[in-house]
């Protein structure tokens, strides 16, 4: 089990964004927010950029839940690689701790892990994104959602590792929710 949870960190370290902007001769790192994520992939290089950085995150985190069961670890083992894997990705090694938010690879995980779970992330995500139009307001009802549902459904002692996953990517995008916040119209009404 040592094994799966240090392979899971170190392919939580294969950062798609990175490759995609070598392949484009383009390193993320010096452009616009900086991070090495999907968003800035396509911000910076093209929607091809987004959905190949996107694809390739989001792999990560269903390679790790499908290899965890395929291992037959027990839930709360799957779990940890799900949170490794996103750890790899947010604070690689190889970079000083400067990698994407996690995004991508936990919508792979998400939708891998438990489907219950995952139906609640994004019912709420798409119902409050109807309201709100903001992606990334939308974003925190809809961790929000995930985090209810484990709880609804006491499955923490089996899905807590993921639930920190959730509290790292959002303290990763705190400022990304502060500024989309302060963007919103409805707020200046």
């Amino acid at each position: 089990m040592i094994m799966y949870f240090l392979a899971s960190y170190l392919l939580g370290n294969v950062l798609t964004a990175w490759w995609v902007g070598k392949f484009y001769k383009t390193d993320l790192r010096h452009h616009r927010s900086g991070n090495l994520g999907a968003r800035n992939a396509g911000a910076v290089i093209g929607k091809s950029a987004f959905l190949l950085t996107f694809l390739g995150d989001a792999l990560k985190g269903v390679l790790v839940i499908f290899a965890g069961r395929y291992f037959g670890f027990e839930e709360w083992a799957v779990a940890m690689g799900g949170l490794l894997v996103i750890c790899g990705h947010m604070f690689p090694f190889w970079l000083k701790g400067k990698g994407g938010k996690g995004i991508a690879t936990f919508v792979g995980i998400g939708l891998t892990f438990n489907l219950l779970f995952a139906f609640a992330f994004i019912v709420v995500f798409l119902v409050a994104l109807l309201f709100i139009r903001s992606a990334t307001l939308s974003m925190i009802f809809g961790y929000f959602a995930y985090i209810g549902s484990v709880l609804f459904l006491n499955e923490i002692l089996d899905a807590w590792p993921i639930v920190v996953a959730i509290l790292f990517i959002m303290y990763r995008h705190r400022f990304d929710f502060k500024q989309s916040f302060d963007e919103q119209k409805w707020k200046r009404s």
